[in-house]
């Protein structure tokens, strides 16, 4: 069965929805998402965007902190044109109908947050549930529009190049995608002039997350099978405070939180950030997380304490509500009490190598949001920059992209599907063990902090795992856990690949045996498939 559109948007997020809104412009778009519309990981950002917004601030300040926080990897006319789109595309959201929080008294000024990294308040939130606003302002948008049609329950199975398509193999070009329906299991073949990839990021390569189960790196997978160029995989941020519970499934607590005076304590009750940097609670997230990683591994406790009790309990649940009411379901009242936290596994900040437009170095694909690496976060991502990046590119992307349409060629016809001598799988517990063992192995080997001991040994684990993968990928029938896992495989590779390459510690990047940063390696980690 084969789809024809104009623009394929692979991911309902902040970035694919706002690239769909501004694409359908021009012509048709399809959404395809594996989960309902709205699930993506942008529905649970809850701390906001950070933009210029207050006369007090300034370009040049949020310009200084975004290449401060990244290490001396960002590039800089990336962050600079990053950080000037920022208050025009705020004002798109409101004019979505997004209802940012305003100061209480004052309904004309946002009442803006800090986190940590900002040398100002700029995070423009709403409450602590800022992404689902976003989302449910431009899903709004998105159904209301005619040109804009949706294939829920629908996972991208690998993209569709020229080399595909018999007498196309000298123009190399992204002609579209494979799709599987997940209910029904049948593989549809989507012809598009223009494919974007927006399908979030990595984080379920590790045993802890704070990401949703969506998140498996599908369109980094995808890209880097296709030849495209994967750019600073090995920079994973860890975000330090997740709530510590058996049940809460790495719940997220928001950088916010210590942004409003929130402290981080020893299990006995002292503090201990001082120790690691100036800023305290307010340091760059990967500080933090070695912090705590530290002290939870020299006293061999299993969390660290996040203090924020010293507010007026009616400031806490008024800032934040969803997570003060989440916390008191798991029997935890933050504006009395503690809350026990531990790091995870929260954001990518390579991906997908894109120009200052967000297209890849494959002709026809664009790539936006975390699934990109456009240049922004460098070695580190600042915190609240995601949302933003993926505004403006989705904006840039979307202005390249409807050019290229005018440009199009006539479609050729694309191969279906061949589904070979595949047959039904009767070892699912293959998959089940194997997701299992790539997740364990990424945690321990490949974490918060590394060493060439550890790099290895996770490398030669996950090459087995992938040559297991890779036979019972062409042996059965394709489901949705099958590419989940294939997907997974393909990132931790990349990711311990890229790890191995980077004989320093910078950013995200900490490796035991080369404590310090290089100016040898002051330049990004590109990884490109050669045959």
């Amino acid at each position: 069965m084969e789809i024809e559109t104009d623009f394929l948007v692979i991911g309902s997020g902040i970035a694919g929805l706002s690239f769909a809104l501004k694409a359908a412009e021009a012509g048709r778009v399809l959404v395809v998402t594996k989960r309902e519309r709205k699930e993506s990981a942008t529905l649970y950002a809850q701390g906001g965007i950070a933009s210029v917004l207050d006369a007090k601030d300034s370009f040049d300040e949020h310009v200084q902190d975004t290449l401060e926080a990244g290490g001396g990897l960002c590039h800089p006319e990336v962050v600079k044109l990053v950080v000037e789109g920022g208050p025009e595309r705020i004002q798109e959201l409101i004019g979505l109908g997004v209802r940012f929080t305003r100061r209480a008294g004052r309904q004309k000024e946002f009442d803006l947050g800090r986190e940590g990294g900002h040398s100002r308040r700029r995070i423009v939130h709403a409450e602590d549930l800022t992404g689902r606003e976003v989302e449910r302002a431009l899903l709004r948008a998105c159904e209301r529009n005619s040109r804009i049609s949706f294939l829920e329950h629908h996972m991208a199975v690998d993209l569709i190049t020229t080399e595909k398509v018999p007498g196309r193999r000298k123009a190399w070009r992204c002609l579209g995608a494979y799709v599987l329906d997940l209910k029904r299991g049948l593989i549809k073949t989507i012809s598009a002039q223009v494919t974007l990839l927006a399908t979030g990021g990595v984080g379920k390569v590790y045993l802890y997350t704070s990401n949703p189960d969506i998140a498996t790196g599908d369109g980094a997978a995808m890209a880097s099978r296709a030849g495209c160029t994967i750019a600073n995989m090995e920079f994973i941020q860890f975000h330090p405070t997740c709530l510590y519970h058996p049940e809460a499934k790495s719940f997220l607590i928001s950088e916010a939180v210590r942004g409003e005076g929130a402290v981080l304590k020893l299990k006995d009750g002292s503090p201990f950030m001082r120790n690691y940097h100036a800023q305290a609670e307010l340091a760059p997230r990967d500080v933090v997380a070695r912090a705590i990683d530290h002290e939870m591994k020299v006293r061999g406790d299993d969390h660290v304490l996040l203090d924020i009790s010293h507010h007026s309990a009616r400031f806490v649940r008024k800032r934040f509500p969803n997570i003060y009411q989440t916390c008191k379901q798991f029997g935890f009242d933050m504006s009395k009490e503690p809350i026990p936290v531990v790091p995870a596994a929260h954001y990518l900040c390579g991906g997908v190598l894109t120009d200052l437009f967000g297209a890849t170095d494959l002709p026809g694909l664009y790539a936006v949001g975390e699934t990109a690496a456009t240049g922004l976060h460098g070695a580190n991502r600042l915190a609240s920059n995601s949302l933003l990046e993926a505004l403006v590119f989705a904006h840039r992307a979307s202005q390249q992209a409807r050019k290229e349409l005018r440009k199009a060629e006539a479609r050729p016809a694309l191969p279906a599907w061949d589904v070979g001598r595949a047959k039904d799988s009767d070892e699912s517990v293959v998959v089940s063990h194997n997701w299992d063992e790539i997740r364990r192995t990424m945690w321990n080997y490949v974490g918060i902090v590394r060493t060439d001991k550890r790099l290895q040994r996770a490398k030669r684990r996950i090459a087995m795992i992938q040559e297991e993968i890779a036979q019972y990928y062409w042996d059965f029938l394709v489901t949705g856990d099958l590419l989940e896992l294939r997907n997974l495989a393909t990132v931790a590779g990349l990711i311990v690949q890229a790890a191995i390459a980077r004989k320093e510690s910078r950013g995200l990047h900490f490796n035991l045996d080369y404590p310090q940063p290089s100016d040898a390696w002051k330049r990004d980690t590109l990884i490109r498939k050669t045959s």
